[in-house]
């Protein structure tokens, strides 16, 4: 069989590391697909900014240019961003031609749509690297793990947060120092607010939670809560009770149907996740048949993404080789209750500024026993402003009754401030 010839959209970071990837392992990727997969075209905005590569493939301008090549059989999206990329891969799609896509963005939003031009058209529709980088995931939730049923995905997947929360948890750095380091070590973008307001862990979440419960779940549907309010107050009673603060992107599926939040949480220093530190990813997952499982490794960076998005380039030219597509189709087919957080239930821990006078403790006890909130412990360990701070971690509590309880607390006179209400990602508090 002749070569199999693709084109690239894009060739910022990602496109580069896929440009040498496919160079530098040109034989034994043949050896794997039987026949040489060749880069016959890139779309660029500015072919004269374009670095240099290892690559004869040439630099166009114009969609249309790749879109109507009837060589060209694969369509590797790698720009980013909604739009658009995502009209260029559906237009991809309909026209025959298959898709092999790192955005994160698109699938969570758009991923019906282009589930459905695939299929119509039964070419292969691939997105390993939307997820986690170069950690497989989308691959093993959707063949190694489809005979079980996922009762939950639990992962630290945004790389920027985890990095900031390391720094804060190991040399005592305050939130704006951190943030300030991850920008200039290239972690953090200028504007941080999708990495550090949780967005992108949430479109990530969206998508591993429709694969492994077989459901529709979009980014309107997941909870999100960013890291911006965690103080170094906070990083150190964690790890004084035995937690780590991590920001968690989370779904569940039980008996009242799924819940998908990102948020930040407690979690105990013996959980798998606790020790994924620095610009690391991690993805735990349990099912009923396989147990706990978890994959981790790098989330993002030039090569480890590449070589996700070259894996399915992989996948896809075996399928062209053996004249056979769609073997797996949107695994998303059940409808299911998405249910809110308001009803989730954890312990939690809340820290708070009160009035120094007697009668305190108990009006603050009241208020939380007043809606149904059992207290585990209390610590009163400092005096800031002239106000004494007070550390409560609860019992196993809903959420709808934690927020009655600050609200009430909110309204009382001897409250100077809350500063912070935080989730423990533990069934129980011992």
């Amino acid at each position: 069989m002749d070569a199999i010839q693709i084109a690239l959209l894009g060739m910022g970071t990602v496109g580069t590391g896929v440009v040498k990837i496919l160079a530098n392992n040109a034989l034994n990727i043949e050896h794997k697909v039987g026949t040489p997969v060749v880069i016959k075209k890139i779309l660029v905005r500015n072919p004269g900014k374009v670095r240099a590569t290892a690559t004869d493939a040439e630099m166009v301008t114009n969609i249309d240019e790749i879109l109507s090549d009837p060589d060209i059989k694969i369509v590797v999206e790698i720009m980013g961003g909604e739009l658009p990329a995502k009209d260029y891969m559906l237009a991809a799609l309909k026209a025959g031609k298959h898709v092999v896509t790192a955005n994160k963005d698109v699938v969570a939003k758009f991923g019906r749509e282009l589930f459905a031009a695939a299929e119509a058209s039964h070419v292969d529709f691939l997105f390993e690297a939307s997820v986690g980088g170069g950690i497989p995931i989308i691959r093993p939730l959707k063949q190694c793990l489809a005979a079980n049923q996922i009762s939950e995905i639990m992962g630290i997947v945004n790389g920027t947060t985890n990095y900031m929360l390391t720094k804060m948890t190991t040399e005592k750095m305050d939130y704006g120092d951190v943030l300030a380091e991850a920008q200039a070590k290239g972690y953090a973008e200028s504007d941080p607010t999708a990495d550090v307001g949780g967005f992108d862990a949430a479109r990530k979440i969206a998508i591993l939670a429709s694969i492994g419960f077989g459901a529709r779940v979009t980014l309107d549907d997941v909870y999100i809560e960013g890291i911006t309010n965690i103080g170094i107050e906070d990083i150190e009673y964690a790890r004084e009770l035995g937690f780590v603060i991590k920001l968690l992107a989370v779904a569940k599926q039980d008996d009242r149907g799924i819940n998908v939040r990102v948020h930040p949480a407690f979690l105990p220093t013996t959980h798998p996740l606790a020790a994924v530190n620095d610009v690391f990813n991690a993805i735990f997952v349990r099912g009923d048949a396989v147990g706990e499982a978890m994959f981790y490794g790098r989330g993002a960076g030039e090569l480890p993404t590449a070589s996700a998005v070259t894996a399915d380039i992989i996948d896809v030219a075996r399928d062209i080789r053996h004249n056979v597509s769609s073997r797996i189709l949107c695994t998303c087919f059940e409808h299911k209750t998405i249910y809110g957080v308001s009803k989730t239930e954890s312990p939690y821990y809340i820290r708070l500024l009160v009035e120094d006078k007697p009668g305190v403790l108990a009006a603050i006890a009241g208020a939380f026993g007043a809606q149904q909130v059992s207290l585990h412990s209390v610590i009163q360990k400092r005096k800031v402003e002239r106000a004494t701070e007070l550390v409560l971690i609860t019992y196993r509590v809903s959420d709808e009754n934690i927020r009655l309880a600050i609200n009430t607390l909110l309204g009382m006179s001897i409250v100077r401030k809350i500063g912070s209400v935080i989730r423990v990602e533990a069934e129980q508090i011992s």
